[in-house]
């Protein structure tokens, strides 16, 4: 008999809006959802300075929404699980969340998003509301770097929107922003690895087929194909290869300095990416990187997919003062 995946939901039609509502109730009054869409916005955004505007499908908990907060993005649009928001909910979350000082949209490199994202951006311009776009693309399984537009964006999101609220905190205009973000995006990559599959509420079926005896390096965060499909190894050896590709693609080098995360998919323990966090750590001692702080645990994920991800984010000067600076949101306390 085929596995069904399992999950404690109420109607599975109404999960994205449920688990929307949870997180705002969970914030105690710091979001506020937008009229009748899919967005929320911070509570306590300043009058005229730039505004942060992420998005993306639901079912990555915590993030999109999640990084709704002081010193990360100002406003988040949310689609169904594993789809993007429409123009209509991007363009009312931009809208509420405006501040007469232009909008820098943040979100993952997927043909939907950037389709609904472009259609919004173009409307919003033509009622006067200025718009920047950074596409993230930190996922290296998913195209060459002589071809990083390409790439998808996955956990390093965080990353990206920590130095984009960071630099509107700081005083920077919309251009000085978005210039800083797209540094942000190249120097952060990811690669992940995938042990069991994920779900959408609404099927009641997995999206992909993993045997008991297989992992699949690379797989992206709906399920895209990886690098290769191999039988189990130990932790170490894939974590070698993983932290092997991400140094070979950031071209890291004695005395750089980075930020690491293990983000957990879905369905990892804290066992498992702490093994993972030992052998990374090991590697980049021995190579003479610096490591200026790690994140472990639930980031990005992809619902019960089982696995984990890394994520390095090299720092430079203005990348660390930004990277240090305070943050508030319920994913991320800083």
């Amino acid at each position: 008999m085929n596995k069904k995946p399992k999950k404690l939901l109420n109607n599975p039609n109404d999960a994205t809006q449920e688990q929307l509502e949870g997180l705002i109730s969970a914030c105690g009054g710091k979001l506020i959802k937008v009229n009748q869409v899919s967005g929320v916005i911070r509570h306590d955004i300043v009058a005229n300075r730039p505004v942060i505007v992420t998005g993306g499908g639901s079912g990555h908990e915590p993030m999109f929404a999640g990084y709704v907060g002081r010193g990360l993005a100002d406003a988040a649009a949310l689609g169904e699980f594993f789809a993007s928001p429409s123009p209509d909910i991007i363009i009312e979350t931009a809208k509420a969340a405006h501040k007469n000082q232009g909008v820098l949209f943040i979100y993952g490199n997927y043909a939907g998003d950037n389709m609904n994202f472009d259609i919004a951006a173009e409307l919003l311009e033509e009622e006067g509301i200025i718009t920047k776009t950074v596409r993230v693309t930190d996922d290296i399984s998913s195209a060459s770097l002589s071809k990083m537009s390409n790439r998808r964006g996955v956990a390093g999101d965080m990353y990206v929107l920590k130095i984009a609220g960071a630099a509107v905190e700081s005083g920077y205009d919309l251009e000085q922003v978005y210039e800083v973000t797209k540094k942000a995006n190249f120097n952060t990559r990811s690669i992940g690895v995938a042990l069991g599959a994920c779900s959408i509420p609404q099927t009641g079926k997995f999206n992909f087929e993993l045997a008991d005896d297989e992992l699949e390096l690379g797989m992206g965060i709906h399920g895209e194909p990886g690098v290769r499909r191999q039988k189990m190894t130990t932790a170490n050896e894939i974590s070698q290869e993983m932290i092997d590709r991400l140094c070979a693609d950031t071209e890291l080098n004695n005395g750089d300095k980075v930020c690491v995360t293990i983000n957990n998919l879905g369905a990892s323990t804290y066992t498992e990416l702490l093994i993972a966090y030992r052998q990374v750590h090991q590697e980049l001692v021995k190579r003479g990187i610096q490591i200026h702080d790690v994140l472990i645990g639930s980031y990005c994920t992809s619902q019960e997919m089982a696995g984990y991800s890394i994520t390095i984010f090299r720092l430079d000067d203005e990348l660390q003062k930004l990277y240090d600076m305070p943050c508030d949101s319920f994913a991320w306390r800083k």
